[in-house]
Order: C-alpha cells, then sequence, then structure tokens
C-alpha cells in the first residue's frame, strides 16, 4: 500500500475483456454528434460498459469523440474508474449541455459525488483522463441556484488528467473536482462559469478545488490555466469541513485570472504554492488568503512568489483571518484599486494575530490606497526589502456633477467639464439617483467603471442613467501611506525598504501608526521613508521598545 492506503498492485489480467475495448470511437457507440440527438444516453451507458472493463481487467479505456456538437440534456453522466474522455481539440469537439425538459437537474458532463454517489477514499475515480474538447454549459438554467450545474463535478480522484478543456458559461464551477490525488490540471481555460450564482453561494468558479479529503496531503498542479469573468474565483482550492486538517501538496503555476471576483484565492489550504500568474482586473482582490469558505478556515504557511497583481478593482492581496505564516515574495503588485496588501479581520475564522508572515522584495506601486495596509494584529511579521512608490492614487477631492456636461454609457461616465486627476477617482464608488457603480480608472473628464458582477454587461445596478443625472463622488482619505499600522503590531521586523513618492505626491507619509494602531519590540532599521508628500514617518501612537535606527527621512 502507498502513503495514502491506494493500491500499487500491477493488475493481473492482460488482456481486454471481451466487449469492452481499450480504445474506441463514440460514433461507433451510439453517439451522433451533430447537435440535435440527445447524445447523453448513448454516452452513459458507453461509460458503463467501459467502467466494467476496467473492474474487471484493470486495463483503462479511452472513449474517442470526433469532431462535432455532442447534446448531454436533462441529465448528467455518473463516471466511473479507468475511463477517459477525449475530443479532437476544443474548437472541434464540444458537449453542449441543457436542461430544458428538466430544469431542475443541473447537468454536469461527468460526476461523481459523495452525496449522489457515495464516494470516499475507498470508492474513488482512478486512471481518468478529460483532454482535447469544449463543454458549453449555456443551455442549463435552474429553477433554483444548484453548485452541481458544473461541467465537470468529480470527487475524490486518483491519478486525474484535465488537459486543453475550454469551459464556458456553465451555471456553477466549470471545473468543480475535489479531493484531487496525483492529478494534473493543464492547459484548461474556462470562462464566464457560475453564471447563475450571486456571487455568495457555493462554487460559481472557474476552477474550485475542494480540499482535505485524503488527509494531510493531497498531490496535484493547476498549470498553465486561463480563468476569466467567473462569477467568484477564478481558481480556489477550499477545506471542505472545518475538522479536517488543511492539506500541502497543491500547486498552482503559470496561471492568468482575469476580471472574475477573486482571482486566486486560498480558502483552506496549507503550504499552497503559488508562482508565476497573472491576477488582473478581478472585482474583489487579485489574491485572497480568508476563512470565507464552506468550512470557515483561512489558508496557512503558503508562498505567493513572482505573480504580477495588478489593476485589480479592489486589493491587490487580502489576507482575513489567517493564522499564519504566508510569504509574498519578488511579486509586482501595482495599480489595484484599493490597498495593494491588506491584512484584515473577515468577523469569522481565526481571530487570533496573524503570525511569521513575510513581504520580501516585492514591488508596490500605484495603487489606489496604501501600498501595505494591517487593519488586523501581527506577531513577527517581517518587511524587507520592499519597493514601495507613488501609492494613494485615489486621491482626487470629492466631486459632483450634472447637467448637459454629463453622459453615461454601461461601463462609463464622462463629464466635459471635469479635470480630474488621473486615477485620482480609481476604486471610489459612483452614486447617480440611487444606482452605484466603482470606478476602475478615469481620464481628466471620463470614468471608466467596473463591470457590476463578473462577465456582466454593465457596471450598474440599475438601468444606465440618463443624460444629465447628477453624480457624486466622496472625497479621498486624507492619510495614504506607504506602510499603514492600524493594529497591534508585535515583534515585527521592517527593514530595507524603499518607501518614496516621485513626485505626485499622491503618497503621504513612508510609515504611519495610527492611533488605533501599536508597534511593541519591533525592529524598524535600515529603512529609505524620504520623498513622500508630508513626511517620512507618523506617529500617531509612538512605538514602544524595539530598536529603530539608521532610517533616513526627510529630515536625516
Amino acid at each position: 500500500m502507498s502513503h495514502q492506503g491506494l493500491s500499487t498492485a500491477v493488475p493481473k489480467r492482460l488482456t481486454p475483456v471481451a466487449g469492452a475495448p481499450l480504445w474506441c470511437d463514440a460514433r461507433d457507440h451510439g453517439l451522433c454528434g451533430d447537435g440535435v440527438t440527445n447524445d447523453q444516453p448513448a454516452l452513459a451507458a458507453l461509460v458503463d460498459r467501459l467502467g466494467e472493463g476496467y473492474a474487471a481487467d484493470g486495463r483503462a479505456r479511452v472513449i474517442y469523440c470526433p469532431p462535432g456538437i455532442y447534446a448531454i440534456r436533462d441529465a448528467g453522466t455518473v463516471w466511473r474508474s479507468g475511463v477517459s474522455l477525449i475530443g479532437a481539440g476544443p474548437a472541434a469537439t464540444r458537449f453542449l449541455l441543457s436542461n430544458e425538459g428538466n430544469r431542475s437537474d443541473p447537468v454536469p458532463l461527468a460526476f461523481w459525488t459523495t452525496v449522489q454517489h457515495g464516494a470516499d477514499r475507498d470508492r474513488h475515480i482512478a486512471e481518468c483522463t478529460f483532454a482535447d474538447f469544449e463543454i458549453d454549459g449555456s443551455g442549463v438554467a435552474m429553477t433554483g441556484y444548484s453548485y452541481l450545474a458544473k461541467g465537470l463535478g468529480l470527487q475524490y480522484v486518483v491519478r486525474g488528467v484535465f488537459r486543453n478543456l475550454y469551459i464556458h458559461h456553465t451555471g456553477a464551477t466549470g471545473l468543480g473536482c475535489d479531493f484531487l490525488q496525483d492529478t494534473l490540471i493543464d492547459g484548461v481555460v474556462v470562462v464566464g462559469c457560475g453564471r447563475l450564482d450571486n456571487g455568495l453561494q457555493m462554487g460559481g468558479a472557474g476552477i474550485g478545488i475542494g480540499v482535505g479529503g485524503w488527509g494531510a496531503i493531497e498531490r496535484c498542479t493547476i498549470a498553465n490555466c486561463t480563468t476569466l469573468g467567473n462569477g467568484t474565483n477564478g481558481i480556489f482550492l477550499e477545506l471542505q469541513k472545518p475538522d479536517w486538517t488543511p492539506p500541502r501538496g497543491y500547486r498552482i503555476v503559470g496561471c492568468h485570472s482575469e476580471a472574475n471576483r477573486f482571482g486566486i484565492s486560498d480558502w483552506g489550504a496549507d503550504g499552497l504554492v503559488v508562482s508565476a500568474c497573472t491576477l488582473t482586473g478581478n472585482l474583489e482582490a487579485g489574491f485572497d488568503v480568508s476563512a470565507n469558505g464552506t468550512a470557515g478556515v483561512a489558508g496557512r504557511g503558503g508562498i505567493l512568489t513572482d505573480c504580477v497583481i495588478d489593476r485589480n478593482i479592489g486589493d491587490g492581496i487580502s489576507m482575513g483571518n489567517t493564522p499564519g505564516p504566508y510569504t509574498i515574495r519578488g511579486n509586482r503588485i501595482t495599480a489595484n484599486g484599493g490597498y495593494g496588501y491588506h491584512e484584515y479581520d473577515l468577523g469569522n475564522g481565526y481571530r487570533g494575530a496573524a503570525a511569521h508572515v513575510v513581504l520580501d522584495g516585492n514591488d508596490l506601486s500605484d495603487n489606489g490606497l496604501d501600498a501595505i495596509r494591517i487593519d488586523r494584529p501581527m506577531v513577527d511579521a517581517f518587511l524587507v526589502g520592499n519597493r514601495i512608490r507613488d501609492n494613494g492614487r485615489r486621491c482626487a477631492p470629492a466631486t459632483v456633477g450634472a447637467g448637459n456636461s454629463v453622459r453615461y454609457g454601461r461601463k462609463s461616465v464622462s463629464d466635459v467639464e471635469g479635470s480630474w486627476p488621473p486615477d485620482g477617482h480609481r476604486g471610489k464608488v459612483l452614486r447617480v439617483d440611487g444606482r452605484t457603480a466603482v470606478v476602475a480608472g478615469n481620464t481628466a473628464t471620463e470614468l471608466t467603471l467596473a463591470e457590476v458582477r463578473p462577465d456582466a454587461a454593465t457596471a450598474w445596478n440599475e438601468a444606465v442613467p440618463e443624460p444629465g443625472s447628477r453624480y457624486e463622488l466622496p472625497a479621498p482619505p486624507p492619510v495614504r501611506a506607504g506602510i499603514t499600522v492600524n493594529a497591534p503590531v508585535d515583534s515585527a521586523t521592517v527593514h530595507g525598504n524603499r518607501v518614496w513618492d516621485t513626485g505626485a505626491g499622491t503618497q503621504t507619509y513612508g510609515l504611519w501608526i495610527t492611533e488605533r494602531g501599536s508597534c511593541v519590540a519591533c525592529r524598524i532599521e535600515d529603512n529609505d521613508l524620504a520623498g513622500n508628500g508630508d513626511g517620512g514617518v507618523r506617529l500617531d501612537t509612538p512605538p514602544v521598545g524595539g530598536r529603530w535606527t539608521r532610517n533616513h527621512t526627510d529630515d536625516g
């Protein structure tokens, strides 16, 4: 037996079971691929037949679907171990999901779950590859939201491969598979999934992986994937039960997450590695570590490295209720609408101080608010060697406008009488006659607005305002620092950081300890804090103990 209790024995039977071929063309076994015939019954029968063959002789089977449109209507297919589904490429082989005959059935292409089928460690799916096809979920409509309205929804998978898939517009998560052992997800493109999710319900992501079912280690790599405009997360890991051990072994490498609610989220893993990813244009945060998930357990022990986290509408990185540790190293965290890095309290999950969080060698610039904002207690934090410049871009004064100069679009507002500083309203909430929208950026006379939800056609929560309607934009926060301590921080090390403003005057201070913040027994050494708009350091609460040496400010 292996470490996880999985058999490593070689199957004894060398010849396949008669009537269950090792490779078969779906067209020769009842599937039509004409876009009209319901191919689901034939697919389900073929999967059962080949699955029985695998159970008998231990030899995996392959279903090949030639180019065509395969209509899958009114029922999902219960998958079997040892059965792979291969197409001729996403542009050639397309599975069209629909449920017009049964609106209560969510119709995933393939599923095997604990609740529906009794999946567990001993009744897992093994040796399955899904590759080279498209799943179109746009034909599924539900009387009520169901997290099972996925493209693929398998639980307890061993040695699975998901490669070169295009999954789009499913009602819930596109690729929503849980408890993956020795599994690879590679080159999967997921667009517009979670379209029936209101943003607060279970699932609704591009790629969503439930974790913890196998115990302390689950070996899975998600590589080279693209997630665009999905209802909740682009990619997320979520611990499924609060009493389970957060597992190690997950890696997310070289992926792109854009215009989702969150880009990539760690909601309960231990030691997640995220590297060389691009997280841009996401509505709430580019990278999120929090207790938002089902179990209310935040990730910990992770490493986020060498990523571009740019132009997200909210924060670049949000960290809520992790116990720590976490390492944020060598990333570009730029032009986000809120904070570059935000440590905050969600109000649920772990409520103690975050320990041993490291920000090392990051470039934090051009963010709407503070580059680093600490709104939750931290212990033994390390802020080392970061380059922090020109943040606080949300500096434009409160603005009101109306009349002939004002025009509205689905994702824009123009006022030819405006004279706004570039991106000075970034991240603000715009109000017009009870309607609201969020500013993604601005020129001197035009506001670009963020979508009201991922993959939406408009930025407004109601109809587009009439021309000339009165709008209001709030004032900016008066202090916008490079590093802000707004909670108790003990034994932190802040060393070798360069914190400055290159001339715009948007970043008012290098380091600010607020009235609510404190700094006890900290080591603040060798930082260059000169060149900020109002000063190098502002101490509304004086530090207690520790070492404050060799820091450079405008005063020397």
